[in-house]
């Protein structure tokens, strides 16, 4: 099992516009419920759980009444990988399942009472001024914020675009805070049916259900852009703009990703026909789940099922690696931030027993950032054998300045209602290799998962370790990436080539 990442807090300078959605620090919950660490602390507290049982057959007779007599409500169950979603008050709901024959494990997958942050970018988001979108000045063939996007030619996606822009048969589907379909960059590529609300747990379809309401995070939005904005004379420009982007949303209207909507989220994704998922968050409320914990144990269980048989249903899983600057090769790592919608508390974490998930599952693309000089963002994890491919995800414009035209060493994506903005961390690289991953997938069309993630490491651009790392020039070195130029911690199998998706 891959190890963890977690996230917390970056100090950047002043000239960096961060951004972060809903935990507006990364870190921490920011619109965390009041309370105490565990799981349902007394009765009547309600909460929701994962109960685990064996895949492919239902829940039996037993196991159903067993659920009730503790108190507890189905709220839908996924018979394919034997998860079943249950709320219940019972503060006893998850150990008496767990006696029952037939469960395999069961835990809650919160500390907050229903209904109650967590995705990987830092800050907030900087929007563009009025003035900013009619000064920028693009050449034939760019759309209008085009020159602003020092990180498609960072990928070679401005000449990948020149040969396709991918395949309409390809959709890739941003588990998220909830996509805008009405942005002009985002409508003309939406694909509805592939689209859900899965915060409950149980997908719902309702007609704009995926979206998210004016209080909530933008952050979906500006992923499912930098993925497939259109290439339509408005806007920016996506790195796959000819493939088609749905939205399933699973965060709460506070910004929590529990386990039951991811769960929810990735089934959908597989039973729809999505070829690749993007996941730029961790799944609250633990930064690390830990094996030897019975209620994490459950959701580590849960998730694993879910990504594995997505990516059986042939759909390549692509997430973010996190904020920190944690070495993730590190045999123990400092966790102070779980669990995030209660009481949080320092905790060192064993690595070989606790995950961030669905991030460092099996299978999982796992993916660190890079800045407008091409080297690992300041705030960027890394680790040997921990990290699989880089991207850009921007960096502090004072640490790494594009070349102009471009002004900000951010990443440009849309915003909900019509505008656009910058946004960075490795929640915004994530969707660079998700986009490359949907080239590959239309140039292969018949390529399962396993060999899509093949092609996407091996067309790489081997990026050699950055050394020494010393991103603010104090003369203190920030970071040592370990390994070789064809595999390293900072970069893992290399940058992700977009012309080579489209060629090879």
């Amino acid at each position: 099992m891959p190890r963890l990442r977690s996230r917390r807090v970056m100090a950047l300078p002043l000239g960096m516009a961060m951004a972060s959605a809903l935990a507006f620090l990364p870190n921490t919950g920011a619109f965390a419920a009041e309370g105490t660490p565990g799981a349902a602390t007394a009765d009547g507290t309600p909460l929701s759980y994962v109960v685990n049982v064996t895949p492919g057959h239902g829940s039996s007779a037993r196991v159903q009444r067993a659920i009730s007599r503790a108190g507890g409500t189905v709220v839908t169950s996924y018979d394919k990988i034997g998860v079943i979603v249950v709320h219940s008050s019972n503060a006893d709901f998850a150990r008496t399942v767990r006696r029952v024959p037939g469960v395999q494990s069961a835990g809650a997958t919160r500390t907050a009472p229903l209904p109650a942050q967590s995705t990987t970018d830092v800050g907030t988001p900087k929007a563009l001024s009025a003035q900013e979108v009619a000064g920028a000045e693009a050449v034939d063939g760019q759309d209008p914020l085009e020159p602003l996007q020092w990180d498609l030619p960072a990928i070679k996606a401005d000449k990948a675009h020149e040969k396709t822009l991918g395949s309409r048969r390809v959709t890739v589907a941003v588990i998220d805070t909830g996509v805008d379909d009405t942005h002009p960059d985002i409508a003309p590529n939406f694909d509805r049916e592939a689209s859900a609300n899965c915060v409950s747990g149980k997908a719902n379809t309702a007609d704009g259900a995926w979206r998210p309401t004016a209080e909530e995070s933008p952050h979906g939005t500006h992923v499912a852009g930098e993925i497939a904005g259109a290439k339509n004379g408005v806007g920016i420009t996506g790195v796959a703009p000819g493939v088609k982007v749905a939205g399933i949303k699973v965060a709460t209207t506070a910004g929590f990703f529990y386990t039951e909507a991811v769960v929810c989220g990735f089934m959908w994704a597989a039973d729809h026909g999505v070829d690749v998922t993007n996941n730029s968050y961790y799944t609250d409320p633990w930064y690390f789940n830990c094996t030897d914990d019975p209620d994490q144990k459950a959701l580590v269980t849960a998730l694993t099922r879910a990504t594995r048989y997505a990516e059986h249903k042939g759909t390549v899983n692509v997430a973010a690696a996190g904020n920190e600057n944690y070495d993730l090769a590190a045999d123990e790592i400092t966790d102070p931030s779980s669990p995030n919608d209660t009481t949080p508390g320092d905790r060192v974490i064993d690595t070989s027993k606790c995950y961030d998930i669905p991030t460092q599952l099996p299978g999982v693309v796992t993916v660190a950032a890079t800045g407008a000089k091409g080297i690992k963002s300041s705030f960027s994890n890394y680790g040997l054998g921990q990290i699989d491919v880089a991207a850009p995800g921007g960096d502090s414009t004072a640490y790494q300045t594009p070349a102009p035209p471009a002004t900000s060493g951010l990443i440009l994506g849309p915003l909900p209602g019509g505008g656009w903005g910058y946004m960075a961390g490795t929640s915004m690289a994530s969707p660079h290799v998700a986009g490359v991953a949907a080239l590959i997938k239309s140039t292969h069309p018949h390529a399962p998962a396993s060999l899509v993630k093949a092609l996407l490491y091996a067309e790489a651009d081997a990026t050699p370790c950055t050394k020494p790392y010393d991103i603010d020039s104090d003369g203190k070195v920030d970071a040592v990436c370990e390994g070789s130029k064809n595999r390293n911690g900072f970069y893992g199998w290399g940058t992700v080539n977009a012309l080579k998706a489209v060629t090879r």
